[in-house]
């Protein structure tokens, strides 16, 4: 299988049904599932995705046992993907799902295929309201001073990596904010396309001002010290 979508979801059925419908109508020539982490909603989600697996082949559907988190639902969905190279994207609908293709063909045509490179979305244009915009800006801005991750929004749902170098990152709570940085103290690289972003027009944003800006900045110290503390070197044998 070529490529894993994968999307973690908490509390969207307004938004589930609609966004693997317009994945399956992207018209992907590629060999392609859609992995979806119901992350314990409490609404109609698990609902929504039970009906449209019946209609939806390539559709898996995971459950958490207990809410645990955006990080950990994207990575038990890499656990349990089968591609070889797998896509993130988020479950609000913000995301255009035709941009996966343009990340994926630019790091296998461009990067040839280069299982360091991790291809991630650069949402020029942001559709959000006030508060997001404002404390993704400063996030964004000390990430980008501490870090040095080579990218401008890291926060953007949208990107493409390889599957075996994702589960050789470090796992901890949050770690899907700073796939770049993780991916160029493993001795990767990053590569940041301009995608398209779009106003959230059902349900309601998981992330407000304590939980976006201020964890953030925690835990960008947290992944600095991190990269400080991490030794690449190449090794031969004798």
């Amino acid at each position: 299988m070529d490529l894993s979508i994968v999307i973690p979801v908490f509390n969207e059925e307004d938004n589930i049904e609609e966004l693997v419908e317009e994945i399956v109508n992207s018209g992907f020539s590629i060999d392609y599932e859609i992995i979806v982490i119901d992350d314990c909603s409490d609404d109609g989600t698990l609902e929504k995705l039970s009906n449209l697996k019946t209609q939806v082949k390539n559709l898996r559907v995971l459950r958490h046992s207990k809410n645990s988190g955006q990080s950990t639902a994207v990575r038990n969905g890499v656990i349990f993907s089968k591609g070889k190279w797998v896509a993130t994207l988020d479950g609000d609908g913000q995301n255009v799902p035709a941009d996966i293709l343009t990340l994926y063909s630019h790091l296998i045509d461009n990067e040839n295929g280069d299982p360091t490179v991790i291809v991630a979305g650069h949402s020029v244009q942001r559709k959000d309201n006030w508060l997001k915009l404002i404390s993704s800006k400063y996030a964004n801005s000390i990430r980008a001073y501490l870090l040095n991750d080579g990218t401008p929004d890291t926060g953007c749902g949208l990107k493409v990596f390889s599957r075996e170098k994702f589960l050789e990152l470090p796992y901890f709570d949050h770690m899907h904010r700073f796939l770049p940085a993780l991916f160029v103290s493993n001795g990767g690289r990053v590569v940041s396309i301009q995608v398209s972003h779009r106003p959230r027009t059902k349900g309601v944003s998981k992330y407000g001002f304590h939980n976006r800006l201020w964890v953030s900045i925690f835990d960008i110290l947290g992944v600095r010290w991190l990269m400080k503390r991490t030794k690449i070197t190449t090794t031969k044998e004798i």
